[in-house]
């Protein structure tokens, strides 16, 4: 194979090492946004057994801040241990397009890059911003077939956008730069197999991730060399994670460093998988117009094929989750708690709520046909087809995202969000508005300071 002049890395190196400083109002309204949401679910989650083991497997002393603990701790265990913390109930951000969480891993290795390096609140933006816009834009090559490969596209993008991220940080130049995403290559990882019964290892992907990348970055800055041809090599990235040689580069690098993909990034109502969001919200709509659980005789529902996999089969499993982080991947769940309980937050996967006969019993009416017309990943949506005992029909479609660009959560109901995280992770009101405070100042710092998020 003869090797290209210029490889894809070295182009996407150079669109963002030569990019303004300057970044658009809607990006850093994104970078405020992902931040304030990543804290807020790090803060929930910081008592959950999943999160405590993972800060007691890997704590190291260090200058660096892991959410809602006391102390310091080194680099790599505040990256992962954040990363883990902010993923672990599935609240967090999305991409329409991927789907992929920027949030959960650029937000930790970022945060604990500017402690680490004493960074200014600038360094801090650019580096979520080009970290998260990495990750979308790598959703764009080879849509679906990274999941269809049995990898997770948020585990195995999030290492080169974290690489990414941390190299914009820190200044890299070009070199440095592609030579992390090289790098960080060789260290990703992430298969799916958490599916089959609710293994916490999906949790940990955003972290692991999150110190991969840096450490890819840091050996990038110090003359370690990575492939240059990451992407368009024989062995390349993609072929690797996606088992195909048929990728889109040229859409992943349209626009790179002037048109923002990241802008879009979607924030979720609900504490779950993200296509199962527009399915709860017909859920609702339904029960609000008088449909009652007892009396529904079936429900179906149209769904793409992309996500029959992960969220519709086993159909048995699914309709019966052993556990409440089984539960945030099944749709019939989702469309049970919904129908009942009106929401699908942190309360509603609860292991109490999973094992309600109710829930249980209006699951096992839910089963699905796939549409071939089904805009996915370009677009999330849900539909459901429900009959009565008495043979009457009630249908519900809903054609986006709730919380994506068709209908984004306001200012109000994110800030709204990151309060009630805090409320469920044990922080008082004044505690969560200084936090909020802080997260709303720390992009005009002069130094990335996190002393008021540590501690209980």
């Amino acid at each position: 194979m003869t090797l290209p002049k210029v490889s894809v890395s070295e182009r996407l190196a150079a669109a963002f090492v030569s990019m303004s400083p300057a970044l658009p109002a809607a990006v850093t309204q994104m970078c405020d946004a992902v931040l304030v949401d990543v804290v807020g679910l790090c803060v929930a989650a910081r008592t959950c057994d999943y999160a405590r083991a993972t800060l007691t497997a890997s704590a190291e002393s260090g200058p660096c801040t892991v959410i809602g603990h006391a102390g310091g701790f080194n680099v790599a265990t505040a990256a992962l241990c954040n990363g883990t913390a902010a993923h672990g109930e599935d609240y967090d951000d999305t991409y329409e397009g991927g789907p992929v969480h920027a949030g959960a891993v650029i937000i930790p290795a970022i945060l604990a890059a500017s402690e680490q390096h004493a960074l200014s609140g600038k360094d801090l933006e650019r580096g979520i911003a080009i970290g998260c816009e990495v990750m979308c834009r790598l959703c764009l090559v080879a849509p679906m077939r990274v999941h269809k490969a049995g990898f997770h596209p948020t585990a195995v993008f999030g290492a080169l956008g974290a690489a990414a991220g941390v190299a914009s940080a820190l200044s890299f130049d070009a070199t440095q730069w592609f030579n992390a995403l090289g790098i960080a290559g060789s260290m990703a990882s992430g298969i799916i197999e958490y599916l089959a019964e609710g293994a916490w290892t999906k949790r940990m992907h955003p972290g692991w991730a999150a110190q991969a990348g840096y450490r890819a970055a840091r050996l990038a800055q110090a003359g370690f060399t990575g492939p240059r041809t990451l992407f368009d090599g024989e062995h390349g990235f993609f072929h690797a994670f996606a088992n195909s040689n048929g990728c889109d580069f040229a859409a992943m690098l349209d626009g790179a460093g002037e048109r923002w993909l990241s802008a879009d990034i979607a924030f979720k109502p609900y504490a779950c998988g993200t296509m199962a969001h527009p399915y709860i919200d017909c859920a609702r709509k339904l029960a609000a117009g008088g449909v009652r659980p007892a009396e529904i005789a079936t429900i179906e529902c149209k769904t793409a094929e992309g996500i029959v996999h992960r969220l519709w089969e086993p159909l048995a499993a699914k309709r019966n989750p052993p556990n409440g982080y089984a539960a945030k991947f099944s749709i019939p769940y989702a469309i049970a708690v919904g129908m009942l309980y009106d929401d699908a937050g942190m309360n509603e996967y609860e292991e109490s709520v999973v094992h309600d006969p109710a829930v249980r019993a209006l699951a096992e009416k839910v089963s699905y046909v796939v549409d071939p017309d089904n805009p996915y990943p370009k677009q999330f949506t849900g539909h459901l087809r429900v009959t009565l005992r008495n043979g009457e029909i009630r249908e519900q479609s809903q054609d986006h995202f709730r919380g994506g660009r068709d209908e984004p959560l306001s200012h109000e109901a994110l800030e709204a969000k990151f309060r009630a995280n805090c409320r469920y992770g044990g922080w008082s009101a004044d505690r969560a508005a200084e936090a909020l405070a802080l997260l709303k100042g720390l992009r005009g710092a002069a130094r990335v300071q996190l002393d008021p998020l540590r501690g209980g």
